[in-house]
């Protein structure tokens, strides 16, 4: 499969409360590269090693540079590669729902890492991966007490997919964590919902047959959310097909099928985060090659991540209605509204899958990240920032 390419130029960080602190007490930025910006690849770029200065923990603090899989490889022995298997467990599975662990090797050829969601191993485990959501149900009570003690290197990885608006609990979390996984592009491991990608050879690209205009599939409805708020003024001047809550029955695994059949896609986030971009945007809106129209956050947001003429913001309207002329006469321009599909002709999206990319990508910034070490000191700091 197909992976981003190294980082071109460095975009700004986390703000200052945000900083990790070694175990001297020197401060250590996240460094960060940008997403897809003016028609360059999409890149990224995660700060990697992570230390624990607390509960027993010592060793040096230090950064290692890299984006996903192929990036975080560079390093080699140069960053102090731990020899053999690097075991990473799974303190909770995600939402209480148990799945076979991840094949690294096959899926996506990281070798040395075994994955396991049995406690009885966190004495051996270099990493321990805490799910937010989870963490949230049970309580800081929930986290490993010993005994046995915290191995002295052992790294603690918190992980979150859902924006600051649904993730309750971040204020009682300060100092408790090495790393931080998300789709944050300044994560310690930033693992987007989706991104874009050269390949060597580009497919060519067919547009399906569009018979329909504007789609929206939504699960949590919400009066109070800016989205359910938006689409009711929209609505009033266009038709609009929903599904989900509120709207048609759609069959699980179906969405994508259903949506290439439109030629809009509404992907409107739950709140608006930086870089909160979902899958709304990536698997329903491009892998169906509907043009999303989005809403979440600023356009130079989206612009990180993807070409600016590869989507729709409503901000770039004064009113929905002035927005909904403008759908229109794309429907019956077609010059126009195939220009959306402009970037196909250079670029793939991969969508990512949950839970085994993220899985595999701790194993192996583990592996690559060696003995250097740091703490989140200010993590609702952070990400509510």
């Amino acid at each position: 499969m197909g992976w981003l390419p190294p980082p071109t130029q460095a975009a700004q960080g986390p703000s200052s409360s945000a900083l990790s602190t070694s175990r001297d007490g020197a401060s250590e930025r996240p460094k960060v590269c940008p997403g897809y910006t003016k028609g360059k690849p999409f890149s990224s770029s995660r700060t990697s090693a992570a230390a624990w200065s607390g509960m027993g923990a010592n060793g040096e603090s230090g950064d290692v540079r890299g984006g996903p899989r192929a990036s975080l490889r560079r390093r080699g022995s140069a960053a102090g590669r731990p020899e053999g298997e690097v075991t990473v467990l799974l303190w909770w599975e995600p939402f209480g729902r148990p799945r076979r662990p991840a094949d690294c090797r096959r899926r996506y050829n990281i070798t040395g890492c075994r994955l396991s969601a049995d406690r009885g191993r966190y004495g051996e485990a270099r990493a321990v991966l805490f799910h937010h959501r989870d963490l949230a149900l049970h309580g800081a009570q929930g986290l490993p007490r010993g005994p046995p003690p915290r191995p002295p290197r052992q790294l603690w990885v918190w992980m979150n997919f859902e924006s600051p608006s649904h993730s309750p609990g971040l204020r009682g979390l300060a100092g408790l964590f090495n790393w931080t996984m998300s789709y944050r592009r300044d994560s310690d491991i930033f693992v987007p919902y989706g991104y874009l990608y050269a390949p060597p050879t580009p497919r060519p690209f067919v547009l399906p047959r569009k018979s329909r205009l504007v789609a929206w599939v939504i699960s949590n409805w919400n009066e109070e959310h800016a989205r359910v708020r938006y689409y009711r003024q929209l609505k009033e001047h266009l038709p609009i097909d929903v599904y989900g809550a509120r709207g048609m029955a759609l069959l699980e695994g179906s969405v994508v099928k259903t949506v290439s059949a439109y030629k809009f896609y509404l992907a409107f986030e739950n709140s608006q985060h930086t870089d909160y971009i979902t899958e709304k945007l990536w698997r329903n809106a491009f892998a169906a090659s509907a043009v999303p129209v989005v809403l979440g956050p600023r356009r130079a947001n989206y612009e990180r991540f993807i070409p600016a003429d590869s989507f729709i913001h409503v901000d770039d309207f004064p009113s929905p209605r002035l927005l909904a002329t403008y759908l229109k006469f794309l429907d019956k321009n077609k010059p126009s509204y195939r220009r959306y599909f402009a970037w196909r002709n250079k670029y793939e999206v991969h969508v990512t899958s949950f839970w085994d990319e993220h899985y595999c990508k701790v194993c192996e910034a583990v592996r690559t990240a060696g003995d250097q070490l740091k703490t989140v000191r200010n993590l609702a700091g952070w990400f509510e920032s």
